[in-house]
């Protein structure tokens, strides 16, 4: 690709963190993958027992619980088109912080991260990656009518604006790539109340993926905030590629070569598309893009 390819994490899941409880998920049983069979023994038990645990993390579009208490969003909408295509039908939901969701797949908790996950050279260190579902271009959410211009991390620098951004977004590190002193930019738990701190002025901008901006806008049809035009993060002349997809367990590559097979299948049908259109993506979304370009 000869780019540079880093990316961001997700948010911390507040409305899925709290729904554990009414799910019933808090004393999920474990499984060990401590198998010594080369590429893990994980997608033959999967099939045996008819689940599989899916981590999420609670950010619409990507994944989460809605308000009915059911499991939706981009990558959980793919796992379950996947995981019955291998032969297995149910999906368990296991929600956590996002945060918690690489130390969890480790601890066995669930056995995929469905969350959207971008995928990054650090996170390859830790888990093996699906190839990527989807591929980002960021966005700010600002006061209606864009009063100061903001269309990049740059013109946060050049007006000195008040920025704010999600619980371990990867637009943080941007924006200090860009010049921003972590010390002045507001982290805060959701893009709600992202949304929220630009319309009562604590900031002036709230970035985050364009289509986590355009979803909480569609969703509160604000009408004192808008959405500037998604445009491509740049640390100095490096383009930020961001792409997300599914992780594994690093000796589960079995799983994850079987699930890449399936996954190449959706996106030369179309039906990739078709899955997450509903949830607010679009062909400009989709991508070519390969876990091993990302990692490298």
């Amino acid at each position: 690709m000869g780019r540079r390819l880093t990316r961001r994490s997700l948010l911390t899941g507040i409305t899925a963190v709290g729904a554990v409880g009414t799910l019933g998920l808090t004393g999920c049983s474990r499984v060990s993958t401590g198998d010594t069979k080369k590429g893990g023994d994980l997608l033959e038990r999967l099939r045996a027992q008819g689940f599989v645990r899916v981590g999420i993390a609670g950010e619409p579009p990507f994944g989460y619980i809605d308000s009915d208490g059911e499991l939706t969003g981009e990558a959980p909408k793919i796992a379950e088109a996947v995981f019955k295509r291998l032969g297995i039908d149910k999906i368990q939901p296991v929600p956590t912080e996002f945060g918690s969701l690489i130390p969890g797949l480790a601890n066995m908790q669930f056995d995929v991260v469905s969350a959207g996950m971008y995928i990054t050279p650090e996170r390859c260190d830790k888990v093996i990656f699906s190839d990527p579902t989807y591929e980002m271009l960021d966005a700010f959410i600002v006061k209606k009518g864009n009063p100061k211009k903001l269309h990049d991390y740059q013109d946060i620098v050049r007006t000195g604006a008040k920025l704010a951004s999600g619980t371990a977004y990867a637009e943080i590190d941007y924006a200090i790539g860009n010049g921003i002193k972590r010390s002045d930019i507001t982290v805060l738990p959701d893009q709600l109340a992202g949304l929220l701190a630009v319309e009562q002025g604590r900031a002036d901008a709230f970035a985050g993926t364009s289509v986590t901006v355009r979803t909480v806008l569609e969703q509160t049809k604000s009408k004192l905030v808008e959405s500037n035009k998604p445009f491509q993060p740049m640390i100095g002349d490096e383009p930020q590629i961001g792409a997300g997809g599914f992780a594994f367990r690093p000796n589960e590559t079995t799983l994850r070569d079987a699930f890449n097979r399936e996954l190449h299948q959706l996106k030369r049908s179309g039906e990739l598309l078709e899955i997450v259109k509903p949830l607010g993506f679009t062909r400009t979304e989709m991508t070519d893009l390969t876990a091993k370009e990302l990692c490298s």
